[in-house]
């Protein structure tokens, strides 16, 4: 009696295999059913059998939260913290700073020169500068007008009544209101 009962043992077992590799490249799980009981027949079982057909459970107390409050909850999270200041940073555009030929130099200087001279008059005159950025390659062009205050030779730098400070080595243009300059 108990060599036909493992002949039946290995025949289900082989079965049960057969099975199993089917099964397996169909990509379904395979578990012992009745383990409890000693049952050697198994099949098919998926993780979620026992509650895939129940209906959805709505809370009766806490209402259904909206999709605008839903999407909120995930709102401070951001995956590359900074990567939008970044590229808003690399989308900035900036000049370069022009260089001076030696007439054009010659002519501003000329022109400081005169500023100089004309200083105890406080004349009125508009400047065109390059003002480095500080984050990134090259700058901008800022212009000015006012009346003049001092001219700085040791510091290097124009002084306007308001207080506004140019440096000279950055200067491009400069213009005179009264049209002296």
């Amino acid at each position: 009696m108990s060599e036909k009962i493992n002949r039946a043992h290995i025949e289900n077992m082989e079965e049960w295999e057969r099975q199993v590799r089917k099964s397996m490249e169909a990509g379904e799980e395979w578990r012992l059913d009745g383990e409890k009981r000693g049952d050697l027949q198994r099949r098919p079982v998926h993780t979620y059998d026992d509650i895939i057909n129940l209906p959805h459970h709505v809370s009766e107390s806490h209402p259904p939260m909206s999709y605008h409050d839903r999407a909120a909850q995930f709102s401070p999270f951001a995956a590359l913290s900074g990567f939008e200041g970044a590229v808003k940073e690399t989308a900035r555009l900036t000049e370069q700073k022009l260089e001076l030929d030696e007439g054009e130099k010659m002519l501003l200087d000329e022109k400081l020169q005169l500023i100089r001279l004309l200083l105890p008059e406080r004349p009125f005159i508009t400047v065109t500068w390059f003002v480095p950025d500080e984050r990134k390659k090259g700058g901008s062009y800022q212009t000015v007008s006012g009346r003049v205050k001092k001219l700085d030779w040791v510091q290097g730098c124009l002084v306007f009544e308001d207080g506004k400070r140019v440096k000279t080595e950055d200067i491009l243009w400069v213009e005179a209101g009264g049209g002296v300059l």
